[in-house]
């Protein structure tokens, strides 16, 4: 029991940590150091209140205590004999670890999306969801300020992925990480997608920033984490994400949206919504 606490604090330790490199670095940069240089990226144009950024750090911190605890609970106790975790390294090809790591986002881009719109449902929104909405011009502190009870659905992925695929610890680790970092992104407030992304067809597959900060303003729709594949095939895109999109890359490049949708390939020209 005793090994067990020490491995939770070390869990939250490590949790807490990484939170605050991946979230405060961004959050530096672009909110503190480099504001006016990448003002023309910035999503929403006001700015959110210093209690804004307070309140979604504690939860955070709270959400964390929880993955902790999901964390420790699956990979140090009797329940990971009933994973596919393995330890070693060699019992799988080294190639598999990459994979496991991209379809250990597949999934977990699948079961964000039905969670997600379960979470907006009005029996649950005001129990659950309510505290991460609270943040409607979300910075990269938002990327963990959940409800309790939203951190520990959020969190259920890690045993969905350890239950569903062979995963090595280094892959788990790999796939938290990547996670992660494409939640700050999310929600930064800030796009950085390049000029090119527009006409190419990852814009058809992917999210963006604006993508899930359009989600935080509007509150309806955009309920894909990493891909729009979701959205598009069932109709809960946003219906202004595109427009949305082309209005922040033309301040940013000077590009006018008729002029992105006239240089695209045809194969990648959104279609408008039915």
């Amino acid at each position: 029991m005793k090994e067990l606490w020490f491995q939770l604090v070390q869990t939250f330790a490590l949790s807490a940590v990484r939170y605050f490199l991946l979230a405060g670095i961004p959050f530096l940069l672009f909110y503190k150091f480099f504001s006016t240089t990448f003002a023309k990226q910035k999503i929403q144009k006001r700015l959110a209140a210093k209690a804004d950024f307070v309140r979604e750090i504690l939860y955070s911190m709270l959400s964390s205590v929880v993955f902790a605890l999901i964390g420790v609970a699956i990979l140090f106790t009797p329940v990971v004999n009933y994973t596919q975790i393995y330890q070693d390294i060699n019992a799988y090809p080294l190639w598999w670890i990459p994979l496991s790591v991209g379809l250990s986002l597949v999934l977990h881009d699948t079961y964000f999306y039905w969670m997600h719109r379960l979470l907006h449902h009005k029996a649950l929104f005001k129990y659950a969801h309510l505290v991460h909405h609270k943040s409607t011009n979300p910075s990269p502190w938002a990327s963990y300020s959940f409800h309790f009870l939203e951190a520990v659905v959020e969190g259920g992925i890690l045993a969905v992925v350890a239950f569903v695929l062979p995963m090595h610890p280094l892959a788990v680790i790999l796939f938290i990480l990547s996670s992660f970092v494409i939640n700050v992104y999310g929600h930064l407030g800030y796009e950085l997608m390049p000029k090119g992304f527009r006409h190419s067809v990852w814009f058809e597959v992917l999210n963006t920033s604006v993508h899930h900060n359009l989600h935080h303003s509007k509150f309806k729709g955009n309920y894909g984490l990493y891909f729009r594949v979701w959205d598009r095939l069932l109709g809960t895109e946003h219906p202004d994400y595109v427009k949305e999109y082309d209005k922040v890359q033309t301040a940013r490049f000077g590009t006018s949206t008729e002029e992105a949708r006239a240089d695209a390939p045809a194969q990648f020209q959104t279609r408008p919504q039915q």
